[in-house]
């Protein structure tokens, strides 16, 4: 505690013995204040600033009108006092993540858009924001997001009854197809609050109720109001079946149609109120698998590339001349130990799961038809179509679709106690008055 006092107090007066030596230094060093001590760390006002800019960017865009000054302020501290204690927990994991990781991620999200790196950062720059600054920002997301995911994964489980028992209840359930579009908005309660505490709380719910009734924008009620994580969103949930909602919303949303306002709903954490924004429905699922088999040569020292590509190409003519049996070249020459003794067979697989080029290679066959030798990370191969055929993988994908409703709901219930635990267990100082 001292040691956070102290570093207080030497920021502060360091701008103050710089204010009356030399005014324009002493300016400087105010426009960047700090504004909070979260544990051994701080928050600056220029970081505070930031999030609040590029979220009014993002509303003009938009055309979408935002609250007071003062609510973005507190919605960008809150959520810069949960980015930092989660920071603080990596830099003591040891978690970091690469140049390498950052850009395929950025690569991802231009794809996405349709378009390259290149064109991401032409946006960037266009909106008046620095590219390089955008980069460590997604680093910064992506940081927190694998500290989340780790800490909040071993608080979860999901037993195969627990699947079976929502699998029954999918069965009897009308409208299991249906997802909905949740928007949520928490009017929080204080830990320690007292009856009063609460009253004030529900109040203000229900003057929020109140005006998304009268038609005012659910997002900009949201942003102002909302003590949730998605807040700086709008307070936007996304799409989620019934039975993936916390327990709370989807007892509440059952039955209830489209457009639809929902609470004051009360939880430990205080009153929910929940916008049905829309419903959509789900299909039945089909995959195309296919069976087939390979040979797969590794270049090595003694095997150039040259080499093994060429071996391939002559076991390709030798097969298509039928001078040679595919099983036994699989079994004394193939470098897949899976495979191999099974003359190079694979069962019946989903491509997607195969590495791009072999997947490619593969689904661009005719039944029966051979391959040319191509490469993949692993070396290079020739593949042989046996069958393809189209498989209805609805139950599979039922299963797999309840495991997730459950993962999901417990991931959002344990996600928020999680992270108001070590929020409460950490010491958070405003430093900057609030007004």
């Amino acid at each position: 505690m001292k040691l956070k006092k102290l570093i207080i107090g030497t920021v502060l007066g360091l701008s103050l013995n710089l204010g009356l030596s030399n005014h324009i230094i002493a300016k400087e060093v105010e426009l960047d204040k700090v504004i909070a001590i979260v544990n051994s760390g701080v928050i600056l006002e220029s970081e505070v600033n930031s999030i609040i800019n590029r979220v009014k960017s993002r509303a003009k865009a938009e055309s979408q009108t935002l609250p007071s000054d003062k609510a973005l302020y507190n919605q960008a501290i809150d959520r810069l006092i949960n980015q930092s204690l989660l920071m603080q927990m990596a830099e003591r994991m040891g978690l970091k993540i690469s140049d390498g990781q950052l850009d395929q991620t950025l690569m991802t999200m231009a794809k996405e858009q349709n378009g390259t790196v290149a064109d991401l950062r032409k946006t960037i720059e266009e909106s008046g924001d620095n590219y390089q600054a955008y980069r460590e920002e997604i680093r910064t997301e992506m940081t927190t997001q694998q500290v989340l995911r780790g800490n909040v994964d071993r608080r979860i489980y999901v037993g195969l009854q627990e699947i079976d028992n929502l699998l029954k209840i999918m069965e009897q359930q009308q409208g299991t197809s249906e997802e909905y579009n949740l928007g949520h908005i928490l009017v929080d309660i204080p830990a320690d609050a007292t009856a009063e505490d609460i009253a004030s709380s529900k109040e203000r719910a229900d003057k929020v109720i109140k005006m998304l009734n009268e038609g005012k924008e659910f997002k900009r009620i949201a942003i102002a109001s909302s003590g949730g994580p998605k807040a700086l969103e709008g307070g936007q949930m996304g799409w989620m079946n019934i039975n993936e909602m916390p327990t709370l919303f989807a007892e509440a949303a059952k039955g209830k149609k489209q457009g639809q306002i929902i609470g004051p709903l009360r939880s430990g954490a205080g009153f929910h109120i929940v916008k049905i924004q829309e419903i959509r429905g789900r299909q039945v699922v089909e995959t195309v698998e296919v069976r087939s088999r390979h040979i797969l040569i590794k270049p090595s020292i003694i095997v150039s590339e040259e080499k093994a590509r060429s071996m391939l190409a002559g076991f390709a003519k030798d097969l298509r001349d039928g001078n040679a049996n595919f099983a036994e070249l699989a079994k004394e020459h193939s470098e897949d130990p899976g495979s191999a003794l099974k003359g190079g067979e694979y069962d019946w697989t989903d491509p997607t799961t195969y590495v791009p080029a072999f997947k490619n290679t593969l689904l661009a066959l005719k039944k029966d038809e051979l391959s040319e030798p191509f490469r993949t990370q692993f070396g290079w191969h020739i593949v042989q179509l046996l069958e393809k055929r189209v498989a209805d993988k609805t139950d599979l994908a039922k299963r797999n679709r309840a495991h997730q409703m459950l993962y999901n709901k417990k991931y959002k219930e344990e996600s928020f106690a999680w992270q108001r635990e070590i929020r409460e267990q950490a010491y958070v100082e405003l430093v900057v008055d609030e007004n």
